[in-house]
């Protein structure tokens, strides 16, 4: 009998009802490739928004009727059960997290990855759900907290949503840097934002922080309900706008901002960079779970035959931390 894998396809753009189950061969890994049983995988808004096909001005890339890669999901942890020829990192038992990239395909039982890639040893500090999810809200945040904002110790930042997936890694990111953290998040969230590590947390609901008096050397928009436009005024004068959500007034802030000087709006795809240095973002957030100053916050955890329960969950935008399948 032929092994198989289980994974979930996206045929079409659209709602979560459009992934599929499906069961393929169980492919051999090549050369330089290990194969991996997934134990948990993520479900995050990035994933959503590849099943939807959005930003539109994505679709040349993702492809323009369906997507090109179309298996669902990126994060991942489990264990390697096989390894190629060339392949040294790794050995056959070994514990391991990652992400499958633009590869696609995480939120399935198996996946053959290259062993060059995003692709770490799991510290056993961490359970494979919390593993899963570090490539997501976690790695994010420090590639545009570190790389892109250049947050320093004694600074001031405003992270918006600061109950999320990115949001929560944040929180706990800039609070072990040493800068001073406001959050904003719902009413229901203002004491676990607290316990993350904000100093000072706005609940969104009674307050809007373009009308307060406080300036931020960086304020980053983890979800996207701000804009450069609206956050200008609450910036330092050197200060830095980041958002993880790439859209064309942001594309646009980015180069008005750049030739103004000052008061900059920046980006730049986590996902986009090599693998090198995102793995060595992930050995610095693997120090911080070792020192306790990160812990992956999880919302909710599901079967990986309910995928569409949780991409709908994720998508309610009321959760807290990561979504995970099992």
């Amino acid at each position: 009998m032929t092994a198989t894998l289980s994974a979930w396809r996206i045929g079409r753009y659209g709602a979560p009802e459009v992934l599929r189950p499906v069961t393929r061969p169980l492919p051999a890994p090549g050369p330089a490739e290990i194969l991996i049983r997934i134990r948990a995988s993520a479900v995050t808004r990035a994933d959503g928004m590849m099943r939807a096909g959005t930003p539109l001005f994505a679709r040349p890339f993702l492809g323009l009727r369906r997507p090109r890669q179309n298996l669902s999901g990126t994060g991942l942890s489990g264990e390697v059960i096989a390894v190629g020829e060339k392949v040294t990192r790794f050995t056959v038992g070994d514990a391991v997290f990652g992400e499958a990239g633009l590869r696609f395909g995480a939120n399935a039982s198996h996946i053959c990855l290259d062993a060059g890639g995003v692709l770490l040893k799991k510290l056993e500090a961490l359970s494979h759900e919390e593993a899963a999810v570090m490539c997501d809200g976690p790695l994010t945040s420090y590639h545009f907290l570190h790389k892109i904002a250049q947050l320093q110790f004694g600074q001031h930042i405003l992270i918006l949503g600061g109950s999320g997936s990115l949001g929560s890694a944040a929180v706990q990111i800039a609070a072990a840097a040493g800068a001073h953290v406001t959050a904003t998040c719902s009413t229901r969230n203002v004491n676990f934002v607290a316990g993350l590590g904000a100093g000072r947390v706005i609940d969104y609901t009674k307050e809007d922080f373009t009308a307060l008096p406080d300036r931020y050397d960086v304020i980053y928009d983890t979800v996207g309900v701000s804009s450069f436009k609206m956050a200008r005024a609450r910036l330092t004068e050197t200060g830095r706008y980041i958002c993880p959500v790439l859209t064309l007034p942001l594309f646009g802030a980015m180069l008005k901002s750049r030739m103004t000087g000052g008061r900059r709006a920046r980006f730049a795809a986590a996902g986009l960079q090599s693998h090198e240095l995102l793995r060595t973002h992930l050995k610095c957030l693997l120090a911080m779970v070792e020192a306790g100053t990160l812990s992956p916050v999880l919302s909710r955890v599901y079967p990986l035959a309910d995928l569409i329960e949780a991409h709908r969950h994720m998508e309610t935008g009321h959760k807290r931390g990561n979504v995970v399948v099992v």
